[in-house]
């Protein structure tokens, strides 16, 4: 049995394929589907990856990352992505599997949406791997991700750190995506109880349609509008929405006084903690996350046996999880991005008088 997030050894993998030739996959939970043939040695191994979007930033450093792995340990992927589009991530999920790939790695846009194509993937005996963002009522065979929970945790402690009295706006993200729930909620452990105590008062908490800044600036304004700009701190879910919410603040004179959470530390979110404008953003270590997915579509390919040590459940089953341990970064901290190789310093400094740059 091979505990998952061990280093993947060429020559070991080689041995294991050859014990496993003709072994079938089992998918989680008795669906009664057929079941395909693992990968036999010598086999190419095709993973098929059907993405909700490639236009942000983070999500172009996942396909490159976990590609690249795929790549190294002599698998090829295959990369659809639907812009945003439930109808067209369905379309793309059935080209993979028509095209035979051996695993379907999905990250979905819409949580609900994308369960038919776990049972779709199944008939084909194909297991299906939820990438970043869970796939409910659907029996999904693993998901990987962070502790989205602990984000929104992050994300509410640093700004009531800053903002413990007063008025707090919440910009959520895409209502479609379970992560943006699990985010709010972690966020609300935090943020409720000291709304309970009196010291604090969520005057405006809004999902943001397809995580899209600009539905997070007209948010931001309504927010705004609707409290006479009386806000003394923003709890904003990912980076885009930080950055809408910070173009609303701008436009009455406020960016920089008021504290902005974020996540994904994207370029231009990092770049906006150096400057003083955005407070923090919280890092998903990219290459964690899709070196691990890589191993684990593998290893799924070739027929192992993968033990997991957390369970998230879906409204149907409780899927078998590797969640990993987010960073929260603030001005203090954001050599870690660049000593992790996620950003260079030139680029997160870039708008700061070049005396201000801390030493290296």
């Amino acid at each position: 049995m091979r505990k998952y997030g061990q280093v993947f050894r060429l020559g070991a993998a080689l041995l294991l394929a050859l014990s496993l030739a003709g072994c079938g996959l089992v998918s989680n939970g008795d669906t009664g589907n057929k079941e395909k043939t693992a990968a036999k040695d010598g086999d190419k191994i095709v993973i098929g990856m059907s993405m909700d979007t490639l236009k942000e930033e983070r999500w172009q450093k996942d396909r490159d990352i976990f590609t690249a792995k795929v790549e190294e340990l002599g698998g090829e992927v295959k990369v659809l992505a639907a812009n945003g589009d439930d109808a067209t991530q369905m379309s793309q999920a059935e080209q993979l599997i028509s095209q035979g790939v051996n695993v379907l790695v999905v990250i979905a846009h819409n949580a609900e949406a994308t369960a038919p194509i776990v049972e779709k993937a199944h008939k084909e005996g194909i297991k299906v791997i939820a990438y970043d963002r869970l796939i409910n009522n659907a029996d999904v065979d693993y998901y990987i991700s962070f502790d989205n929970v602990r984000v929104g945790e992050f994300q509410a402690k640093a700004v009531i750190e800053k903002a413990p009295k007063g008025n707090i706006v919440y910009i959520g993200g895409a209502d479609t995506d379970n992560n943006a729930h699990m985010f709010k909620e972690g966020a609300m452990n935090i943020l409720k109880p000291l709304e309970e105590k009196g010291d604090i008062k969520i005057v405006y908490d809004q999902f943001s349609k397809d995580w899209k800044p600009e539905e997070a600036l007209k948010n931001m304004e309504n927010a705004l509008t609707a409290n006479n700009n009386d806000v003394q701190g923003v709890v904003a879910a990912n980076d885009g929405t930080a950055g809408g919410s910070i173009q609303a603040l701008t436009a009455q004179g406020m960016a920089g006084k008021i504290p902005v959470s974020g996540q994904d530390a994207d370029l231009a979110a990092v770049q906006r903690i150096a400057e003083g404008t955005q407070l923090m953003t919280v890092y998903k270590p990219i290459n964690a996350i899709a070196t691990e997915a890589a191993e684990m579509a593998m290893a799924a390919a070739k027929g192992e046996k993968i033990t997991t040590e957390k369970t998230v459940n879906n409204g149907k089953i409780d899927v078998p999880s590797v969640l990993l341990d987010p960073i929260a970064v603030n001005k203090d901290n954001l050599n870690v991005l660049i000593e992790d190789g996620f950003h260079k310093l030139e680029d997160v400094y870039k708008n700061v008088p070049k005396d201000q740059w801390p030493k290296q």
